[in-house]
């Protein structure tokens, strides 16, 4: 499908944020491997929850879902044998996680996924994962899949590279539940608020580890249980940040619902990086009221909130001077290489941008209309939407039926506060 977007002087009412990719995920491993029935509370329908949704039903969760409400029976760790290979779809979250939980059971599992998802490596969880016992046979030596694992993960001593922070959460989540006890030496870790993000899980099943404070070092007490929960899914602040983006570069005053500032979700960061640039952003509750602001470029540090990258670049498209990304080389390894993709993009639009190995240069640009492709990335496809809010000209994104991936409504949701898109 392709979207069109023409400029949009202005954008006017409120907009509800989806539930959280990272907790939802999480949400639905962690409740499969516990022993009764859990209740997952506004959780994030979209392509990338399907996906572990429809593996841990493999491997043996009995899952109900309901208008805004999933509930699953959990196997207790005793996985069943899948009939055919889980398919991951374009899920790397789901991939990472579930091979972690995979790794539990005493037969083979084979994880696949499309074309994208066959890009992403993944060798030093599996070199991880085979020094503490598993068998494993991957695409080639960078790990791609599609990968088999056969466990069980009997624990031990691993170093783990931390470039990808689904590396060491995938061991986090899967380890309590091995025999021996584990140690994690994890190297170069980025992206450290979404490892909080599993330790919060942790933290809320009562699951028994030890940590340097720099998130350098565990050690996971085996021998343990998931207990059932019942609990609401936080709004996404990743997907929030295009509504909120959106209304800083018209002439806006929209709110945004659903997102809790008190949220362990390392993006709500970006709201700091923003009101840094000039942006008048007011919370209150859970509503954030956004008003259309004069934007001054400066430098941006997105190690801890890679999928901000894309949105941050069309905002420094806008912002007066200059604005340099940088520290955000895992960006490189999403859906997409996501720094030389926004790059060719916004260039088809005119930009000042520069790629950079860490990051991007990004100038104040004139943007006009042009036919993008969006790559079959959910958050290249709405952050280029963004660029042609306030583009001369008729701009017009392929493959747009992605934004499934995270913002299933995201299309309609802008539409209904006044964004001039159409999809066809």
């Amino acid at each position: 499908m392709n979207l069109i977007v023409n400029k949009t002087e202005s954008l006017k009412g409120s907009i509800f944020i989806p539930g959280s990719k990272s907790h939802t995920i999480r949400a639905v491993v962690i409740a499969s491997m516990s022993d009764g029935v859990s209740y997952l509370h506004n959780p994030l329908k979209s392509f990338d929850t399907k996906a572990a949704l429809n593996a841990c039903e493999s491997l043996g969760a009995v899952i109900e879902e309901k208008d805004n409400l999933w509930i699953i029976k959990g196997t207790g760790g005793k996985l069943n044998k899948p009939l055919k290979t889980l398919d991951m779809m374009n899920s790397g979250t789901s991939l990472n996680l579930v091979t972690g939980i995979s790794s539990l059971a005493d037969f083979e599992v084979t994880l696949d996924g499309d074309e994208s998802l066959r890009k992403r490596p993944m060798q030093s969880l599996i070199k991880s994962l085979t020094d503490l016992g598993v068998l494993a046979e991957t695409f080639n030596d960078e790990g791609l899949p599609p990968i088999k694992i056969k466990g069980p993960v009997k624990g031990g001593k691993t170093v783990i590279n931390g470039l990808n922070s689904q590396y060491v959460s995938s061991l986090l989540i899967c380890l309590p539940l091995a025999k021996n006890d584990t140690e994690i030496f994890v190297e170069d870790l980025h992206e450290v608020p979404y490892v909080k993000i599993t330790l919060n899980w942790l933290n809320e099943q009562n699951i028994k580890y030890e940590s340097k404070k720099d998130l350098s070092w565990f050690k996971i007490y085996g021998n343990q249980k998931y207990k059932p929960f019942d609990k609401n899914i936080p709004s996404d602040w990743s997907s929030a940040a295009f509504p909120i983006c959106a209304g800083l570069i018209t002439k806006s005053d929209i709110i945004i619902k659903g997102p809790d500032i008190n949220d362990v979700q390392g993006d709500k960061g970006i709201l700091k990086l923003l009101e840094k640039m000039g942006a008048q952003i007011t919370v209150s509750n859970d509503d954030i009221n956004v008003k259309g602001s004069r934007l001054k470029g400066c430098v941006i540090d997105l190690n801890a909130m890679p999928d901000a990258l894309p949105v941050m670049s069309v905002i420094g498209c806008i912002a007066e001077g200059e604005t340099i990304i940088i520290n955000v080389a895992q960006a490189r390894i999403k859906e997409t290489d996501r720094i030389k993709v926004m790059t060719e993009e916004l260039k088809k639009m005119g930009a000042d941008v520069k790629e950079l190995p860490d990051g991007m240069k990004i100038k104040k640009s004139k943007l006009k209309g042009a036919g993008l492709n969006g790559h079959h990335d959910h958050r290249v496809i709405m952050a280029l939407s963004l660029a042609g809010l306030t583009s001369q000209g008729e701009t017009v994104i392929d493959t747009a039926e992605s934004v499934g991936v995270t913002f299933p409504d995201y299309i309609k949701k802008m539409q209904k506060i006044g964004a001039n898109f159409k999809l066809v």
